[in-house]
């Protein structure tokens, strides 16, 4: 078996574990031996320490999904559906193309729990240049949403996307989705437009 080919079930294994049972309760010893590894160390010998692990399985969902956020980005128009599609068709569109079962979306929303890992997800997947394009298109329709109110609906907007995405992976996963990816993606377009066109409170407009 080549270094390539070892290193690849490792990532496999370590994205399900992670996603099924959390970062911090796996051990590179349980990674190794789902990755068919005899040797409990290789998981260190291949990628350092656990927060070298998590950024490498990232890392290899990156570049598909930030291809598919340049492809958006070519025929958005300036709607607010538009940018929205825009935020929540890559991801997902993504997964679509894996197969069932997948667990990005879940390993994603648990790294996310982890104060010492997040912010390699935050690093590597949600502050990229071609999102924060996305972003500036989808503020471009919203001038005149107040700046608090607005980064209030972004965290809103992340966290109904991770979520979501993660609960419907686990749907699909075990058989019980209502529904495809497909029917995923326009349901959150749907929601996530609702959420950036509501009504400002007064409140929120004096900020």
């Amino acid at each position: 078996m080549t270094t390539l080919e070892t290193r690849e079930l490792i990532l496999t294994a370590a994205e399900r574990l992670f996603a099924e049972l959390g970062v911090v309760a796996v051990s590179n010893r349980r990674i190794a031996e789902a990755a068919g590894q005899g040797n409990n160390t290789v998981v260190g010998y291949h990628f350092g320490t656990k927060a070298d692990l998590v950024r490498a399985i990232v890392r290899r969902h990156a570049d598909q999904v930030e291809e598919l956020r340049l492809q958006r980005i070519a025929v958005a128009g300036t709607d607010v559906r538009d940018w929205v599609t825009c935020l929540v068709r890559p991801s997902i569109d993504h997964l679509a193309t894996l197969g069932t079962p997948t667990w990005y979306a879940r390993f994603a929303a648990q790294v996310m729990t982890d104060p010492g890992l997040r912010e390699i997800l935050v690093e590597e997947g949600l502050s990229s240049p071609v999102l924060l394009r996305m972003l500036d298109g989808l503020n471009a329709c919203l001038p005149d949403l107040p700046a608090f109110v607005r980064a209030q609906r972004w965290e809103m907007a992340r966290q109904l996307m991770l979520h979501v995405i993660a609960d419907r992976e686990r749907d699909l996963a075990e058989g019980t989705a209502w529904g495809t990816w497909n029917d995923t993606a326009d349901a959150l377009v749907d929601g996530l437009v609702g959420l950036w066109l509501a009504p400002v409170s007064k409140e929120n407009h004096d900020g």
